[in-house]
């Protein structure tokens, strides 16, 4: 890749702002055009041009509306009214985006379930959100059934293909393909709620957050300027659509534009350059790890016998990033920064490898609401000075990104269903007294030059040694050494010691030395970062969206009696690690063991 002058950066960026502020323009909280109103002036301008690809299927950007308006008048038919919530528990096919589009028509409010759920954590996603019905897709009768004991309410039941279920199929067959009447969401304004997508879980139960039409809006059109995605544009996304990158963002993006979305059932790492390819992609949606498991596949030939100019998406690594652009070559990145429910978002619009986002000195007054202030670590709140106020971070310090709370666009925090999940995101008090600002939990730094670097979330870095360390920068290392595919790091309370030890669990090639591996990390990382413990996993524990899940790592801790995968410990007199045994177990837990 070519490096640019700081000017080229600054005309890129420039040149990317205003393209994505001309997609954006006029999306208010307080006007009455909404997210289906969206679609249908896509669909008159696009009408016989393909928007979706879907397994050998293509369907126009016609007979998606015509889908949409079954969906629509199926709700009609079963007396749902606006404000009134529907669950989607679905994998992912065109319907799925019909469906929510359909009941947005006539205010309908969709809930974006996440597929893997079952039991008491699928009914609670349920029931915090109040559903009334819910649509399944193929295979989950299992899951709803194990989630039928605690349900707070009896739930409708529809499904697209089950012997237990009412059929949706066969409804949807008699219903009319014509647009219901704009005067069915009369009333309804952007500020109102279109979607529920959940928190991805990976510490506890997720949390329901709230997108308004506009917020739905301004996520469907963030990417077409920045990426200048045209209608000859195909967009491969193989996400999952509850999740608000593939769900919305993606869906956006083509639709908006009137390009097309090639849409896989579900991700696979051995055949994404083979469909790719068959499709004709141009564009791809990613999360990071996604980028990382294609990295893990063997070289092929046809590792760049593709049309793939770039992609969008978030949590792509700076090692990730060059090595990607290496063997893809593909290096047009659009990174962003932004959770589904808060009110930060940040693109790198001009590509520097490494960066999820860019303040410029010279647009600093644009992006006021956005601050970044020091934290305590032990108390895991940012440090307040002597004033009472919060203590902002300086040039490549890190700090926790903040959002000031307003009521435009930019600034509104929508918040969740449970109101104390909300209060918790809120910080009072930061600069002046009265101020609100929505807590990302998000800790990064800020280059001379504006570029925002991702370091870690806050209760991810831990202490130990009297040192903060960051999980995700001890991850980053450990992907530099061969044979280790993928590591989550996280910090573990040890007997008698001050702090937390850091321990990964890793899946590994079987050229994987790993009793060398201590060596090798401290080539890259100070003696105090290099985790005490390892567990060797087959498969990594990811949330539906490729996010680590820790908490359940943490529970089980590093005794060999409750822990099936293999446990090594450091040995600092070896300099290496060895295998954790009932017998040195014992060792580290009454404290006989320097570490």
């Amino acid at each position: 890749m070519k490096a640019l002058s700081n000017l080229q950066r600054d005309a890129k960026f420039l040149t990317g702002a205003l393209s994505l502020l001309k997609w954006t323009k006029g999306i208010s909280p307080d006007s009455d055009f909404l997210a289906p109103d969206d679609f249908e002036r896509a669909v008159d301008e696009h009408e016989i041009r393909i928007a979706f690809r879907f397994e050998g299927k293509l369907t126009t950007y016609a007979e998606f509306d015509a889908r949409a308006n079954r969906y629509a008048h199926w709700a009609l038919q079963r007396g749902l009214k606006k404000g009134d919530v529907v669950a989607l528990l679905m994998e992912n096919r065109p319907d799925y985006v019909a469906a929510w589009v359909g009941l947005s028509k006539v205010g309908v409010v969709t809930a974006l379930i996440n597929t893997n759920l079952d039991g008491e954590a699928l009914a609670y996603s349920l029931n915090i959100v109040g559903a009334q019905k819910l649509i399944t897709g193929t295979g989950f009768e299992a899951a709803v059934r194990s989630a039928q004991p605690f349900l707070e309410q009896p739930l409708d039941i529809w499904s697209f293909n089950s012997p237990v279920f009412r059929d949706i199929r066969a409804d949807l067959k008699d219903m009319p393909t014509y647009r219901p009447t704009r005067l069915r969401r009369a009333g309804l304004k952007g500020k109102d709620t279109c979607l529920f997508v959940y928190t991805s879980g990976t510490t506890g139960m997720p949390k329901a957050a709230k997108l308004t039409h506009a917020r739905v809006r301004t996520l469907m059109r963030n990417f077409i300027g920045p990426c200048e995605i045209t209608p000859k544009d195909r967009i491969f996304e193989a996400l999952p659509l509850y999740h608000a990158t593939g769900g919305v963002c993606a869906v956006g993006a083509a639709l908006m534009s009137g390009a097309s979305l090639i849409l896989e059932r579900k991700f696979s790492a051995s055949r994404f350059w083979d469909e790719a390819a068959l499709n004709g992609a141009t564009l791809f949606v990613y999360i990071g790890e996604i980028c990382r498991y294609l990295l893990n596949q063997p070289v092929r030939p046809a590792d760049k016998a593709h049309q793939i100019r770039g992609g969008f998406g978030n949590g792509l690594r700076e090692d990730v990033w060059a090595r990607f652009a290496d063997r893809f070559g593909v290096s047009d990145f659009k990174e962003f920064y932004g959770s589904t429910e808060g009110n930060v978002s940040l693109l790198n619009i001009d590509g520097r490898v490494g960066a999820c986002g860019r303040i410029p000195p010279w647009m600093k007054k644009p992006f006021a609401h956005v601050a970044f202030v020091k934290p305590d670590m032990e108390t895991e709140q940012p440090l307040r000075g002597e004033d009472g106020y919060c203590v902002r971070a300086g040039v490549d310090e890190v700090g926790e990104v903040l959002g000031r709370i307003g009521d435009d666009n930019r600034t509104r925090f929508e918040g969740y269903t449970d109101k104390r999940d909300t209060e918790g995101k809120v910080l009072h008090d930061v600069f002046e007294k009265g101020d609100m600002w929505f807590r990302t939990g998000d800790l990064m730094r800020k280059d001379k030059d504006g570029y925002v670097y991702f370091v870690d979330r806050i209760g991810d870095t831990f202490r130990w040694k009297g040192e903060n360390v960051a999980t995700n920068e001890v991850g980053e290392a450990f992907s530099h050494i061969r044979g280790v595919e993928t590591a989550n790091v996280y910090g573990i309370a040890v007997p008698g010691a001050d702090g937390k030890a850091g321990m990964a669990a890793i899946t590994a090639s079987d050229e994987l030395d790993i009793a060398g591996l201590h060596q090798l990390l401290a080539e890259r990382l100070p003696g105090y970062a290099i985790p005490v413990f390892l567990r060797v996993q087959k498969e990594p524990e990811t949330t539906g969206t490729f996010k680590y899940r820790k908490i359940e790592l943490v529970k089980d801790g590093f005794d060999p009696a409750q822990v099936r995968d293999p446990l090594y410990v450091y040995n600092a007199e070896e300099d290496r690690y060895e295998p954790m045994t009932e017998e040195v177990y014992r060792k580290v837990v009454n404290g006989g063991r320097r570490f």
